[in-house]
């Protein structure tokens, strides 16, 4: 599956390089380096020490005998992808023994190989869990798993398997058993059906609940661990979370996947943090979710949450690993009328970064005007505001967004569940592209669409959605391109591009060696793209064991 290896080979070691003056803990040589810088430099090697780049180029560097080097085989090499939309933090407190990796199977015989793998690691009576992020419409029978078939992978844990945010689901027989006597606090059993299906919305909401109310604090830092290695296994080293809805309190049986107390979502990452043991870099945005509370009066007693977070939170504060973003995916709900008018001249007025996510063209054009209007009374474009998603958009709108220096980060997610139609389906790649706008690139993971990147930059650059159809004809991107706004795109979205984003000296060293060359394998390849090597900071935080260290 995917680990930490190697990572104690690298601590301490300390060697000359003479071929660039430089010293090395790390070097990786005989490779096929695309540093994407401003020259499109593809280098030999590169050198790492104490977590940053110290050289790159077509020399290889000797580390001499304490440091570590690997011979890439001529393999390929990319910086480490950058995720400017995510909702992380629900990954991170997935109950039970979680399979992320089901959304990497290509049909049902695989999903029962990823669940039977997670077998050895899980005690007796634990749940092996797989939630949210994965589609049935990825695998060859476009259906969910049975009971047997469950079953006959996983015969002797519960397993319980649910679909984006509240189902369906479906268990196998020990989860049956258990489900169908179960009582909590708020909720008694679940109707499990005879293939051990659950239906959607309150019997798998409270199916959820069972098992979220019998999580302790060691379980949601495994489960974070876990996320960080699922990340660290498809090559996504940086994570702008965008947090989910608030659901402040305790945990109650109709909360859908999404719903997490927004106070205390992060408590388990934070005490890994702590102890230096978190190897994926978190950056969190904020999301404001009030509209008009009648019983508060008028529009200057509105968004009180808003309000309290733009007085007392620093945005843009941590370290390196883990440090707060801005305001997204929203402060306000877009539909909340002049109280959302409100929020966004209470965030310019306070000088924070800000973003929305329209989600058609007449939303879009809602945002740009009131960016306009808020630019005219405040001046925002030193701060860098962002507009999430922009499944449609049109050249002048883009103009203006670029007028005020604002970037975008573009679904990549469509591909899961478009369907050919007289529209595209967006959003137009290669019109906000050539439209010169600061343009990242997302999946939004992990509750409607998967974590793995992999899948956006396919999409991005063919147009066809799971089933092989083409639903976005005529808006493609070039593999560097959407390889760029993975990058050095999603570096600038973040504030993060002096440190993030590209193979350069002097910048943090977080990078893929790939296990094919995405620039030249066929497409049906490029999706199965995963990397055998991924470091962050200079430390290997996933190891295939397909390269040789010395």
């Amino acid at each position: 599956m995917t680990g930490i290896s190697r990572r104690g080979l690298l601590t301490g070691a300390l060697a000359a390089n003479p071929d660039t003056g430089a010293q090395a803990d790390l070097v990786l040589t005989n490779g096929r380096i695309h540093t994407m810088d401003d020259q499109g430099t593809v280098a030999r090697a590169v050198a790492i020490r104490d977590g940053r780049i110290v050289a790159v180029g077509t020399a290889v560097p000797n580390p001499g005998s304490g440091g570590v080097s690997i011979d890439l085989g001529g393999r390929t090499v990319v910086p480490g992808l950058i995720e400017s939309h995510t909702h992380f933090v629900s990954l991170a407190n997935r109950p039970g023994y979680h399979v992320a990796q089901l959304e990497l199977a290509r049909d049902l015989a695989e999903v029962q190989a990823f669940l039977a793998a997670r077998r050895p690691d899980v005690p007796e009576g634990q749940f092996i869990t797989a939630l949210g992020g994965w589609h049935p419409r990825q695998w060859t029978e476009q259906r969910l798993p049975t009971l047997a078939e469950l079953d006959a992978a996983v015969p002797n844990r519960p397993v319980f398997l649910l679909q984006t945010f509240a189902g369906p689901s479906v268990t196998n027989t020990l989860g049956k058993q258990f489900f169908e006597t179960v009582t909590s606090p708020l909720a008694g059993p679940v109707t499990v059906g005879p293939t051990g299906a659950i239906a959607s919305g309150l019997q798998t909401t409270t199916a959820l609940y069972h098992l979220r109310v019998r999580q302790t604090f060691e379980d949601k830092r495994r489960s974070a661990l876990d996320a960080m290695a699922f990340s660290a296994q498809v090559g996504i080293t940086t994570v702008l979370d965008q947090v989910l809805p608030p659901s402040p309190g305790p945990l109650t049986p109709n909360q859908a996947l999404s719903g997490l107390d927004h106070y205390r979502m992060y408590d388990a990452w934070l005490s890994l943090h702590r102890e230096r043991r978190a190897f994926i870099r978190l950056q969190t945005n904020f999301l404001h979710n009030q509209g008009n509370i009648p019983a508060l009066g008028d529009l200057a007693n509105q968004l009180p949450e808003l309000r309290e977070r733009l007085r007392h939170q620093f945005q843009f504060f941590g370290d390196d690993m883990l440090r707060t973003g801005a305001i997204g995916e929203w402060g306000a709900p877009i539909g909340a009328g002049a109280v959302w008018q409100e929020a966004q001249r209470l965030i310019a007025q306070a000088r924070w970064r800000n973003e929305n996510s329209p989600g058609n063209l007449a939303a879009l054009t809602q945002v740009v005007t009131a960016y306009e209007a808020v630019n005219a009374e405040f001046g925002i474009t030193d701060l860098r505001w962002g507009v999430q998603h922009v499944n449609e958009a049109t050249p002048e709108l883009l103009a203006r967004l670029k007028a005020l220096n604002c970037g975008v980060s573009m679904s990549g997610f469509r591909w899961l569940q478009g369907n050919p139609g007289p529209n595209p389906a967006g959003p137009p790649f290669r019109m906000i592209v050539d439209s010169g706008i600061p343009a990242g690139l997302h999946e939004d993971g992990v509750h409607i669409a998967p974590h793995n990147p992999w899948y956006a930059l396919h999409y991005a650059t063919t147009g066809l959605n799971a089933l092989g159809q083409q639903i976005n004809a005529g808006q493609q991107l070039t593999r560097q391109e959407a390889l760029h706004a993975y990058t050095r795109a999603n570096a600038w979205y973040l504030n993060r591009e002096d440190r993030l984003g590209s193979i350069e000296q002097g910048k943090l060293a977080d990078l893929l060696v790939l296990d094919r060359d995405y620039f030249t394998v066929s497409d049906a390849d490029l999706r199965r793209t995963l990397p055998v090597l991924t470091v962050v900071g200079g430390e290997i935080v996933h190891d295939t064991g397909a390269l040789p260290v010395r």
